[in-house]
């Protein structure tokens, strides 16, 4: 029977066993309702329900005795009347013999007796037998309260050896406080008449019932030590109920040291909280993922989900949905959000929510859109970060308060809302659940900030040396993951070729290329009034102005100048590099091979290349190296379509573009019009200017309706003006190609790292690499860009940046996504 409890009541007459088998069974429903409402899940309320125990009725000593050897391993109890039929004839103590010969083999099974004969009782009370008159008037108050205090169906009642009542434990949570409390003679009391493992039992946790049933008191020299291991087995049972499931959020139950994902609303998660939603469901469904990494904690971040029913409601009652027909900048929208009045049910439960929860907060969106299959909208909406460790509570509710308008008001930003009209959505259906959840990190002086944080892809769109492109790559920095969602400086490599780095071939590349700032969050001496509007409440740091922090220290090398060398150590003298030399040349915390499992784990169940995000805490402590954080996951669009696309020699003879480095597949006679950067007049000082000038050329090409050919040097779309033009999605939303070029200006990384790469190739967007630096020189083709024949077109416009300039019929673009090669051609 599968560890469902047995109840057996031996009674031989109708009248009676069809007036207790109802008092028993509503006792019994009683029991598990209480149960359900507690329950954190559909699924479990479901197995709840199944596994209630099971009434089982004999009419004679031997039908009774039978059930009992059938079903000895799954007794709860056994109720029977004193004069039972034996071989056929009534025997006058009959139903004594029988429990009593139970309590022999079992002592400390609950039993009880029923007669209606008051001489029994007496007769019961020889033979250290529970006694009920059946003919009792109050009769299902007495079995009421025999369930509530012999079978474990009430609270846990502590009470001394003599019987006096202590303390009370309504559940697991309140039970695991009381055991730190209440006296050694209590404790040893109750565990030698397993009464533990009874009132666990009565909650349908059998293997955790059995496992405290087999606990002996007596080997236990110290009390102290049984406590310790009552605690330990119950704080276990706790974790595991909570892993994996999303459950509602009640102020009365919630315990923020268990309880990983629980949500406000009824609405939908959004898709960013979806996706972890499922991961954290498939670990706990996988537990030899965290078995194969055992120094190593996998986890998601403590979540709070506030749902679209909420986002929903609060845009409903302020009318704020008018603002989608109105001309309004970023700004004018989130001062709307911010004057808006919040919901006074919502601002107690985040009151009582912050009560418990004193760790720095990430206001994340997860919207309807967000993460979805084919076009993810990715990083288009805010996240803001707080301390969340002022003393006073309401200074602390207002900053949440505030981030959640934010995030909300993103939703209506000009740039989701142009994304939205490159798609198939109506973006006036978009809705917003928000994320609240620990940032994961550890406190460094007045910062907060975790040791590494990354994006990792199981498909790699431009792989190197023996790399293959199923092989994936990683994009990993120090601090927060601001650095490498925006595009700037930070290591690069594949999870299974962490070795093999190609921005640090020779020395001179490693101090070229290597980190030299990161993103923290300020823990203290932080503002009164936050900065919501810059950096999220971020501060940028320079790595050498935290050599004295563990991080810093333990992924730093040292250069030594004298022999022209990098010692991959920081105690030596010398210029520090950040190399992540331990993790990458010598492994010691083994994050290659568990961003190499996670990658596939997530492929496999979502069918499809993934990309990750996630984040590092390092420690010194043997025993827990590290504790890695699933911050995201979302599927690659890679988009590969079927369709077999060949270049012939004969495509070259009439191109002005070829790249050996394409991302995309297919074949495109669209665009008419080409929008580039005139490599003379490029500077790296004038990228935001010139991001300006793309966007007013972008507004008139949209209200065209005309995609077209973009070309530039560096990265597309980066948040280092430096490293590239930091475009936005709304700047380039008729784009149709982009040609992200490398040459003596700017010599900068790709950009596949970041949000604004992801979107581009997740709608499609054929993206083309050009490295004019080795034009001629790699491949059976030399890459190139013909700049004399763009620049010998009439243009169209033309400013000190920017060159737009239109052909009298489309060019052809073709793309061998087998190859990642690509060339365009001359109409």
């Amino acid at each position: 029977m599968a560890n469902v409890r047995v109840v057996i009541l031996v009674e031989d007459s109708p009248d009676y066993y069809s007036q207790l088998l109802p008092i028993l069974y509503k006792e019994i429903v009683n029991q598990v309702q209480a149960l359900i409402e507690v329950g954190l899940t559909e699924a479990q309320r479901a197995l709840t329900l199944r596994v209630r125990p099971k009434i089982l009725l004999a009419k004679t000593y031997e039908e009774g005795w039978a059930l009992y050897e059938k079903y000895k391993n799954h007794m709860l109890c056994m109720f029977s009347d004193t004069r039972l039929p034996v071989g056929g004839e009534l025997k006058a103590a009959a139903g004594i013999d029988l429990l009593s010969h139970l309590k022999t083999e079992q002592p400390d099974l609950r039993t009880l007796l029923l007669s209606t004969e008051d001489a029994n009782k007496e007769k019961a009370k020889e033979n250290d037998l529970l006694f009920i008159a059946k003919n009792s008037p109050i009769i299902s108050k007495q079995l009421h309260n025999y369930c509530l205090e012999h079978l474990g169906f009430g609270d846990f009642i502590f009470r001394m050896p003599s019987g006096v009542e202590i303390d009370r434990a309504k559940n697991f949570l309140t039970l695991e406080a009381k055991l730190r409390e209440v006296p050694k003679q209590s404790i040893a009391y109750h565990a030698e008449r397993h009464d533990f493992s009874r009132w666990v039992m009565a909650r349908s946790e059998i293997s955790l019932a059995m496992r405290l049933r087999s606990i002996n008191r007596f080997d236990f020299e110290n009390v102290d030590d049984l406590r310790e291991v009552l605690i330990r087995y119950i704080n276990k049972l706790r974790r595991y109920r909570n892993k994996g499931v999303v459950c509602q959020y009640d102020k009365g139950t919630f315990d923020h040291e268990i309880r990983r994902f629980v949500k406000i609303g009824t609405g939908s998660l959004g898709g960013k909280a979806r996706g972890l939603a499922f991961m954290s469901d498939l670990f706990r469904q996988n537990p030899e993922l965290q078995k194969k990494h055992p120094t190593i904690n996998i986890n998601i971040p403590k979540t709070l989900v506030i749902s679209t029913a909420v986002f929903e409601a609060f845009v409903s009652k302020n009318n704020l949905r008018s603002l989608l027909s109105k001309r309004l900048d970023d700004v004018e929208i989130s001062q709307h959000f911010l004057n808006s009045r919040f919901p006074e049910a919502l601002v107690n439960t985040l009151m009582s929510y912050l009560k418990q929860v004193k760790h720095p907060l990430s206001i994340r969106s997860s919207s309807r859109m967000e993460d979805a299959h084919f076009q993810p909208y990715a990083g288009l909406y805010r996240t803001y970060m707080i301390p969340n460790n002022d003393p006073d509570l309401s200074t602390r509710l207002t900053q949440l308060v505030t981030a959640i308008k934010l995030v909300f008001a993103s939703t209506y930003f000009e740039e989701p809302k142009a994304f939205s009209l490159s798609t198939s959505n109506q973006h006036s259906k978009e809705s917003m659940a928000v994320i609240i959840q620990e940032v994961a990190g550890s406190q460094h002086g007045d910062y907060f900030y975790p040791a590494i944080s990354g994006v990792a892809q199981s498909y790699n769109y431009y792989p190197f040396s023996q790399m293959k492109a199923e092989d994936g790559i990683v994009h990993m920095a120090l601090g927060l993951g601001k650095t490498v969602v925006g595009g700037e400086k930070c290591i690069r490599f594949s999870p299974r070729h962490p070795k093999n780095i190609p921005d640090f071939s020779i020395i001179d590349d490693m101090l070229e290329n290597a980190q030299r700032s990161f993103y923290a969050l300020k823990v203290k001496n932080y503002p009164d009034q936050l900065h919501f509007r810059v950096h999220s409440n971020l501060e940028k740091r320079e790595v050498n102005e935290a050599g004295d922090e563990f991080p810093v220290r333990t992924l730093c090398s040292t250069y030594v100048p004298q022999e022209n060398r990098i010692r991959d150590t920081f105690e030596a003298k010398g210029p520090k590099i950040l190399t992540h030399a331990r993790i990458l040349k010598y492994n010691m915390f083994n994050i290659p091979q568990v961003l190499i499992d996670l990658l596939e784990f997530g492929q496999k169940a979502f069918g499809c290349p993934v990309e990750i995000e996630f984040s590092v805490n390092l420690y010194p402590d043997s025993d827990r190296n590290a504790d890695f954080h699933l911050l995201q996951i979302r599927a690659m669009h890679a988009n590969e379509e079927h369709k077999t696309v060949q270049i012939h020699e004969w495509d070259f003879e009439n191109a002005f573009c070829y790249s050996s480095k394409a991302l995309g597949n297919g074949i495109s006679k669209e665009m008419v019009d080409i929008v580039y950067i005139k490599p003379d007049a490029f500077q790296t000082d004038i990228t935001r200017e010139i991001a300006g000038e793309i966007n007013k050329i972008n507004r008139q090409l949209e209200a065209e309706n005309r995609s077209y050919l973009l070309a530039g040097p560096g990265r597309w779309g980066g948040s280092d003006r430096w490293l590239g033009i930091p475009v936005k999605w709304r700047d380039i939303s008729k784009v149709g190609a982009i040609v992200e070029l490398r040459n003596e200006k700017l010599n900068a990384d790709h950009s596949q790292g970041s949000h604004f790469f992801h979107n581009i190739t997740s709608l499609g967007i054929h993206y083309l690499m050009i490295d004019e630096l080795f034009a001629g020189k790699s491949g059976e083709k030399g890459e190139f860009f013909d700049w004399e024949w763009v620049d010998s077109l009439p243009a169209v416009s033309e400013t000190e940046f920017i060159r737009h300039v239109k052909l009298e019929k489309p060019m052809t673009l073709k793309i061998d996504g087998r190859q990642s090669r690509c060339v365009i051609i001359k109409p």
